[in-house]
């Protein structure tokens, strides 16, 4: 019997990209909600109630009203959230699942799953490992630089970088989110058990999807110095055996050119880890899609692992 999926927010980026990575699944039947009646929350209700899974594409307001709309006693329905509203949330599973064995089994085991933010997603790729493994320390001051295609600003943005008639700041990067107050920054602090709020200075760029995000870190500061050779070998043993995540080789030709392009991974639904610099200073990079494992693609990896099939299908590996 196939899984029934609603998609509440279906017209949105991420919402839209879900659907499409249904197509060829006979394991899935789709709820569809009259356009019409996509705010109206009795048809809303109806659809989530009678979906097996169902995935939040909404402003963190709607999201929360959505999940007050599963019926009291309704225990099978999974909430799939792809919005802010609950990736800290107790009874909350964070929806990265190579983080550890805990994280996939409370997303094995839960109803409730909180996709993580693309930002986020990249930064806690990088610092999460460290400071499980004691390499960095909690109290670290950490930074974090990034730079992200249009896709993920919504589709207001999206409509003025793809207007011929747009304003000339647009066909440059443009940094943002300059009183330190990102919507990311609270899980990007609070998944990865740092003291401090991390530094973080987003770039959106002239580039449909795809991102870079980097922290920098002096390696004297570490609980122990390594190189950036010794750190790609931790971070290759930490994510062994992962599909959706990479670890570049020591002369890998991308890090090797002096460039980590935005785009080089826009489509592909992992995330490659970079380790760059010398014996003093060092920056980790993680290379993904915006909108694949910084979005849709996570939050189908996240129903895979639910529903116990493979966790790449549907997705591009």
């Amino acid at each position: 019997m196939a899984t029934k999926v609603f998609i509440d927010g279906s017209e949105g980026t991420t919402g839209l990209r879900i659907f499409e990575r249904f197509s060829g699944r006979d394991d899935i039947e789709i709820l569809k909600i009259d356009p019409e009646l996509r705010k109206d929350p009795n048809e809303r209700k109806k659809l989530i109630n009678s979906s097996d899974i169902t995935f939040l594409c909404l402003p963190d307001v709607a999201a929360k009203e959505a999940v007050s709309l599963v019926d009291p006693d309704n225990d099978h329905v999974v909430i799939i959230d792809a919005s802010t509203a609950h990736r800290t949330e107790e009874g909350w599973a964070y929806g990265f699942p190579e983080l550890s064995s805990s994280h996939i089994e409370k997303i094995r085991n839960g109803n409730r799953i909180a996709v993580p933010g693309c930002y986020a997603t990249g930064f806690i790729s990088l610092v999460y490992p460290l400071i499980s493994g004691n390499i960095l320390p909690k109290d670290y001051p950490v930074s974090s630089f990034a730079l992200s295609g249009y896709s993920g600003a919504g589709k207001k943005t999206i409509a003025v970088y793809e207007d011929p008639e747009r304003p000339s700041e647009f066909s440059s990067g443009r940094e943002y989110a300059l009183t330190q107050q990102h919507k990311h920054l609270k899980e990007m602090k609070a998944i990865t058990g740092l003291s401090r709020t991390p530094l973080f200075s987003p770039i959106i760029d002239d580039y449909y999807s795809g991102m870079v995000v980097s922290v920098p870190l002096y390696t004297d500061m570490l609980n122990k110095k390594m190189t950036p050779s010794e750190i790609l070998s931790y971070f290759r043993e930490y994510y062994k055996d992962q599909k959706f995540i990479r670890v570049a080789a020591d002369d890998d030709e991308t890090a090797a050119s002096g460039f980590l392009a935005g785009n080089a991974l826009s489509g592909w639904d992992g995330l490659k880890i970079y380790v760059t610099g010398n014996e003093e200073r060092i920056v980790i990079s993680s290379q993904f899609d915006n909108l694949g494992k910084g979005a849709s693609g996570a939050a189908i990896e996240c129903m895979n692992i639910k529903l116990g099939v493979d966790p790449a299908k549907g997705l591009n590996l």
